[in-house]
């Protein structure tokens, strides 16, 4: 019924930047909550960054990306953006965004996922 896509993943030298997006598609729907989660290899998959719609933008982030990583996002759209600058190898996984209809606080409050986009942070 609704699917999540992600692009803008790549390879990036260490330091480098990139700019994620996600955008939903299929059967509209309204978004209070987005979101974006990583996975590792061998590692669980971790949150990110979120942005939720009440009354005015909220913004979340994980202490490991705080002050490089910034999300946005446009809810009538319901896309979001993560621009990630200086990017180090630790950062790389497969990078998830995630949709909720009400304001999300944990991962199960989240309904709809996207495929993955791959980020590799080369050292």
């Amino acid at each position: 019924q609704v699917q999540l896509v992600e692009s803008g993943g790549g390879l990036v030298q260490a330091g480098g930047s990139l700019r994620l997006s996600c955008a939903a598609s299929g059967r509209t729907f309204s978004s209070r909550t987005m979101g974006w989660f990583r996975q590792a290899l061998g590692k669980e998959r971790e949150f990110v960054a979120a942005i939720s719609w009440y009354g005015f933008n909220t913004y979340a982030y994980a202490d490991s990306v705080k002050g490089r990583f910034t999300i946005s996002g446009d809810n009538a759209k319901n896309t979001v953006f993560l621009q990630m600058n200086s990017l180090e190898f630790e950062d790389t996984a497969v990078y998830y965004c995630a949709a909720a209809p009400t304001v999300a606080t944990s991962t199960n409050d989240y309904d709809y996922w996207g495929q993955g986009t791959q980020v590799t942070v080369s050292s």
